[in-house]
């Protein structure tokens, strides 16, 4: 099947289209969208095994990644449906009127949040399903009211049109006005550039490298009228690693991180791609552990041959960087297409003098970085720049004596783990996949959960409005059965 880039005109067009529709989807009941979001999972699910076998063949995946991927897809659809359909996203506020309060009266406000208008989405490479064509950012859009138009990741066309296609029988059947959702290629970057500055697009979500996701924050600033782009591009999620624990469980811990690591050819933005450590025998021993488990995973084929190249280039370049000893397998060459897991060690004191060893390398690769004592340690975790994830191994006692790097990285990541590894990003309320630039562009919001929703909406406040003219979710009635606050007071 060939795809064939949108032209300028048909961006325009669709973007015009998706304004229009906008002005109706907003003030559709959050029952319908509700429904609407639950009828795409349903027609997602009905593609059966096409959608596996395609998504397969298109970027190289297991079958159970992809039935895993679809099953995270739909609960995402279901989760927004009970989210809107319960209503107190909204937060809704209330303050009625008191015209005899003196020495001036207070007029009747009420406010709650209402959606943007046209998002942007533009499809992830590593996630195919859940940060593509039906993933969060779109879905959380479509249950915010706004209007959705997707660019399709040219790694994966055919599995976006399947995608769409589902979108689109959901639309119909629900009885959605047309161009709520458009779907659009566009392996050119031309494609993307004219859809972030086109002036009727009111956001943007990226998922993807960070030259990417900055390309499209700055383009979206330098418009007359900027818009967010909440943009999550670039992690190597460190691992600090407390001795005491090293000293008992060394060969478990290397195991469990060799698996976290080399997951899915190491294709996660959260996988564990930097290791801190004082040095030591039980460090030593940790190393040579996690050097054997590396070694002992075979390469396997990556998503797409940039994916691959890209990871090639960026490990030979920090390997080529000064002081950085390659632990796995020194002799290996990597293959062309396929992510061979590497293990590579770099001196503290070499690491904080060099930008570059913090530069994300996609893949299988982790660096470790040896200290000397604690304060060094404290010294790397202060020179990190943001991240998705930061994750520290340690007994109860190490962590109890440990507050100080506790409260130390937790200003630099958008989700803590203790004991445990940062791959697998689970659905649900209390997660967070966000974190400090360059992490994220924006570390006020998640991409993963059911605040997701907040990025594509915005504060609106009623005054003096007639009853019959208000949301219905700010009319005193509240048929919706939402809590509100009346004059400091919560009432149903």
């Amino acid at each position: 099947m060939k795809f064939i880039d949108s032209t300028l005109n048909e961006v325009d067009a669709s973007v015009k289209l998706s304004e229009k529709a906008f002005q109706g989807y907003k003030t559709i009941d959050a029952k319908k969208r509700a429904a609407f979001l639950r009828a795409i999972a349903d027609e997602i699910e009905a593609l059966g095994n096409e959608l596996v076998t395609t998504a397969m063949r298109e970027t190289n995946l297991p079958e159970g990644r992809i039935i895993g991927e679809r099953g995270r897809t739909t609960s995402q659809c279901r989760m927004y449906a009970n989210l809107i359909e319960e209503g107190s996203w909204v937060e809704a506020r209330i303050d009625t009127a008191l015209p005899d309060r003196l020495p001036l009266p207070k007029p009747d406000i009420r406010k709650m949040l209402v959606p943007l208008g046209p998002v942007v989405v533009f499809g992830a490479a590593n996630f195919p399903l859940a940060y593509s064509t039906a993933g969060g950012d779109t879905i959380s859009a479509l249950a915010a009211g706004c209007t959705v138009i997707v660019k399709a990741h040219p790694a994966h066309p055919e599995t976006s049109a399947l995608v769409a296609g589902a979108i689109e029988n959901a639309r119909i059947k629900e009885d959605i006005p047309a161009n709520v959702f458009i779907h659009l290629y566009g392996a050119d970057f031309q494609v993307g550039k004219a859809l972030v500055e086109h002036s009727l697009v009111k956001a943007v979500g990226f998922t993807g490298s960070f030259a990417g996701g900055k390309a499209l924050f700055d383009l979206a600033n330098k418009r007359p009228t900027p818009i967010p782009v909440f943009a999550e591009m670039s992690s190597i999620n460190p691992v600090v690693l407390l001795p005491n624990t090293l000293a008992s469980d060394a060969e478990n811990w290397a195991q469990k991180l060799a698996s976290s690591l080399t997951l899915n050819i190491g294709q996660f933005c959260t996988s564990p791609g930097l290791l801190i450590g004082i040095k030591d025998e039980h460090l030593d021993k940790f190393i040579a552990g996690l050097t054997k488990a590396i070694e002992d995973v075979l390469p396997g084929d990556m998503l797409h041959s940039g994916i691959s190249s890209n990871y090639s280039r960026k490990a030979a370049q920090t390997l080529s960087q000064p002081s950085v000893t390659k632990l796995s397998k020194p002799e290996q060459e990597l293959v062309s297409q396929q992510g061979t897991p590497i293990l590579a060690s770099v001196p503290a004191s070499e690491f904080l003098k060099n930008p570059r060893l913090e530069e994300e390398v996609f893949g299988p690769f982790a660096l470790m970085v040896e200290c000397r004592d604690k304060d060094q340690m404290v010294s790397v975790i202060d020179y990190l720049q943001g991240q998705l994830t930061a994750t520290l191994i340690g007994n109860a006692d190490e962590l109890i004596h440990n507050k100080d790097v506790i409260n130390l990285i937790s200003q630099k990541a958008g989700r803590l783990i203790v004991n445990g590894v940062p791959t697998g990003v689970e659905v649900c309320p209390s997660m967070n996949h966000g974190g400090p630039f360059p992490a994220s562009s924006d570390s006020r919001f998640t991409s993963v959960g059911i605040d997701a929703i907040k990025r594509f909406v915005r504060p609106l406040a009623f005054q003096n409005f007639p009853q019959s003219l208000l949301p219905k979710e700010l009319q005193d009635e509240n048929p919706l059965g939402i809590w509100r606050l009346f004059n400091n007071e919560w009432r149903k």
